[in-house]
C-alpha cells in the first residue's frame, strides 16, 4: 500500500511539474516528491514547503530581458565593488541601476567588468551575464 501511495504521489507530482513551467510550483513538485521517497507522506509535505521557498528564491528572467541587457553599450566608467557579485546577493545600494524597458521588474548594471541582472527594489542579483 505504501509503495502504491508513493506511486500515485509521484505521478500527481511530476504532472504538476510539467505544467509549472518555473519557480514556486516545480520547487514545491521536486520537494515533495524527494520528500516521499525519503520520509514518506510526511516527508513529502516537509519537502514540499522547503522546495516551494528554494523554488522562489530567484527566478531567472525572461530571455527577451536578458537579449536586452546584452545589446546594451558598455559603460565608459567601469563600476567596481569589492563584494563577489553572486546570484542571490545583493549589489550596494550605490551601484546605478539602469531599468529595462517595458520589464520593470527588473534593471541592469556592469560590475566588475559583467553585466548583471538586479531586482531593482532589493538590488538582488538576478542573473549574471559576462
Amino acid at each position: 500500500m505504501k509503495k502504491f501511495i508513493i506511486a500515485t504521489a509521484s505521478l500527481v507530482l511530476a504532472g504538476t511539474a510539467a505544467i509549472a513551467q518555473e519557480g514556486t510550483a516545480s520547487g514545491a513538485a521536486g520537494g515533495a516528491v524527494t520528500g516521499a521517497i525519503v520520509g514518506g507522506p510526511v516527508g513529502a509535505a516537509v519537502g514540499g514547503i522547503a522546495g516551494a521557498v528554494l523554488g522562489t528564491a530567484i527566478d531567472p528572467p525572461p530571455e527577451r530581458v536578458v537579449t536586452y541587457v546584452r545589446e546594451q553599450p558598455v559603460p565608459a566608467e567601469p563600476v567596481m565593488v569589492q563584494t563577489e557579485v553572486v546570484v542571490g546577493q545583493p549589489l550596494p545600494q550605490t551601484v546605478v541601476l539602469t531599468p529595462v524597458p517595458e520589464a520593470p521588474a527588473y534593471a541592469y548594471t556592469y560590475v566588475n567588468e559583467r553585466r548583471v541582472i538586479v531586482d531593482p527594489q532589493t538590488y538582488t542579483v538576478v542573473q549574471v551575464l559576462d
